[in-house]
């Protein structure tokens, strides 16, 4: 199980890199992105489907759809000013928020040590908005904030699905219309060179399609509050990606923020495997 989260927390922090160096080198726009990523997932999750081994048909859910559509687009949108690690601080702080919220209200019961961990690393990302010449502009901060909700909800959907390959390849297929539409409808100015065009089928085949299928089959088995606590570190892994191929400055602010979002990553999973031994 840990070597399936680490190896899906790597892929959300690839998507970050990806996206960010796409269109920070101008290589496409936003709408062409968002396109052919949700392309490129739909077409790796449907030939996946068709192997032996799964061979099962779609799985079609219209919510789920909707909510990945609106994480996707706003997640491109977003990153046009934002910094890697800012915009996976901002996405995974706010699916770390509406997550832990669904859990309580759906009767998820947190020990004080828990509550201590998810407090810590939620103080984490706010320490990275306080006001100041460091903080993110409020626009794409905004969005990013709106692409975090998304994921939640795309997230806590998946606990719910009867095959996780299934349902994330129906909500990949639907949506890559809906992006069509949505690009026609409000980008007129689309642009995009070879670069652009791989680095958006990349992050949609490998690290959005298969790595969403292999989260919506880890996802059943944990709670909401521990799968969206796990997602705070790929804010740490944006960071040093960002640093090593966008050439982004480490600030201290990043790192204190960073730091504090892994000490409470930590403590949150320490306290759930202490509660599952005392169970």
């Amino acid at each position: 199980m840990t070597g399936k989260i680490t190896l899906a927390m790597l892929a959300f922090a690839a998507n970050s890199i990806l996206c960010r160096v796409a269109i920070k080198g101008l290589h496409i726009d936003p709408f062409s992105f968002s396109t052919l990523r949700l392309l490129g997932g739909a077409c790796v999750l449907f030939i996946l489907l068709r192997k032996p081994l799964l061979n099962r048909p779609v799985e079609w859910r219209l919510p789920n759809t909707l909510f990945l559509a609106l994480y996707v687009f706003a997640f491109s949108l977003a990153y046009i000013h934002l910094g890697a690690a800012e915009g996976a601080l901002l996405l995974f702080g706010t699916v770390q928020l509406v997550m832990t919220g669904w859990g309580f209200f759906r009767g998820e019961r947190f020990s004080g040590l828990k509550c201590a961990g998810i407090a810590l690393a939620v103080a984490g990302i706010a320490f990275l908005l306080l006001p100041g010449a460091n903080s993110p502009p409020l626009l794409p901060a905004s969005m990013m904030v709106l692409a975090g909700a998304g994921w939640a909800a795309y997230s806590i959907a998946g606990k719910s699905v009867n095959n996780a390959t299934a349902a994330t390849a129906g909500s990949f297929i639907l949506a890559t219309p809906l992006a069509i539409i949505l690009s026609l409808l409000l980008h007129q100015s689309a642009h995009a060179d070879t670069s652009g065009v791989l680095l958006a089928l990349v992050s949609g085949g490998l690290t959005s399609g298969a790595a969403y299928a292999l989260w919506y089959a880890i996802v059943p088995s944990l709670t909401a509050s521990t799968a969206s606590t796990v997602q705070l570190s790929v804010p740490c892994l944006s960071a040093l990606g960002g640093a090593l191929f966008l050439g982004e400055h480490l600030s201290l602010l990043l790192l204190v923020s960073s730091a504090t979002v892994i000490a409470g990553i930590a403590i949150a999973i320490f306290a759930d495997k202490r509660a599952r031994e005392h169970s």
